[in-house]
C-alpha cells in the first residue's frame, strides 16, 4: 500500500552552533533507514512561523531547542496551531518551555505569562531559572504509568540528556493541570520534565533533548513516535488506513 509522505515542520532558528540542530539530518536518515519512516521535513524559522498559514499542510510540528528564539510569537503560534488543529506536536527543551507558555496564556487565561529568560523582571514568570542548571547534564526521569510518555518510551524510567537552564515554575503547576495539561515525567527531585495533552492525537514535550540520545545513529523513541503520528495524520488526510507504527 502506498502512503503519502508526511510533511513535518521543524520550527526553530537553525544554527550549526546548536548541537541538536546538527543532529537532525542524521536522525531523519535513521528514521528512514532503520524504522522505515520517511519524512518530508522543512525548517521553519520562528519569524516565519508567525505568518498566517505558515504551518498549513504539515502533518507534524517539532518545536526545537535554541532559545531565546528570534520570534517568541512565532514559536507560540506553532504550538497553538498544532494544539488547536490536532496536528502531532513534539517540543524539546525550549519547545517544552514554550508549550507551557502558550498553554498558560491561551488556555489558562494568564495573559501576562512570560518566559523568565526573555523577561527576567516580569511578574508572571511561568518559566524560570532552574535551581541547578542542566546544561550538559544527564539525569534520570520517572514517567507516569499509563501516560503517553510511558507508551512512547516503553518504560517508567529513562536516562536523558539536557542542555537547558530554565524550566517550569512550580507555582503554576496546579493551575496548568487544572486546565488539562498533564505532567507525566519528573526528575529524581520531583521537578517536571515531561508534559502531554490528553485528548490530542499526539502532543508531547520534554525539557530534556531526545536529539542528543546515543550517538545519533538511531532516533530516540519520542522522535520515532512523532514520525509515526505524522504518518497517521498524513494517511488520515489522504483517506487511507493508517500504518501501524511501533513507538518503543
Amino acid at each position: 500500500m502506498t502512503h503519502q509522505t508526511p510533511r513535518v515542520a521543524l520550527v526553530g532558528d537553525r544554527s550549526p552552533a546548536v548541537r541538536s540542530h546538527a543532529r537532525i539530518p542524521g536522525l531523519l536518515d535513521a528514521l528512514a533507514e532503520h524504522d522505515h519512516l520517511v519524512l518530508d521535513a522543512y525548517w521553519i524559522p520562528t519569524g516565519d512561523a508567525a505568518a498566517p498559514g505558515a504551518l498549513d499542510g504539515f502533518d507534524a510540528v517539532w518545536l526545537l531547542p535554541g532559545s531565546p528564539y528570534r520570534s517568541e510569537a512565532g514559536a507560540l503560534a506553532a504550538v497553538r496551531t498544532a494544539r488547536e488543529r490536532g496536528i502531532p506536536f513534539l517540543g524539546t527543551c525550549a519547545g517544552f518551555q514554550h508549550a507551557v507558555l502558550e498553554y498558560a496564556r491561551n488556555v489558562c487565561g494568564l495573559a501576562g505569562a512570560v518566559n523568565g529568560e526573555d523577561h527576567p523582571d516580569a511578574e508572571q514568570q511561568v518559566i524560570v531559572p532552574l535551581a541547578c542548571s542542566l546544561v550538559g547534564h544527564e539525569g534520570a526521569v520517572t514517567v507516569t504509568p499509563g501516560s503517553l510518555a510511558e507508551r512512547v518510551l516503553g518504560a517508567t524510567r529513562t536516562l536523558e540528556r539536557y542542555h537547558c537552564a530554565y524550566g517550569l515554575n512550580g507555582a503554576y503547576l496546579e493551575r496548568l493541570a487544572a486546565h488539562g495539561l498533564r505532567f507525566s515525567g519528573a526528575d529524581e527531585s520531583g521537578e517536571v520534565r515531561v508534559l502531554e495533552l490528553p485528548g490530542h492525537p499526539f502532543f508531547l514535550a520534554s525539557l530534556f533533548q531526545p536529539e542528543l540520545s546515543g550517538d545519533g545513529t538511531r532516533a530516540h523513541p519520542m522522535i520515532r513516535a512523532l514520525a509515526g503520528a505524522a504518518v497517521a495524520h498524513a494517511d488520515a488526510d489522504a483517506g487511507t488506513p493508517a500504518a501501524t507504527v511501533t513507538t518503543a
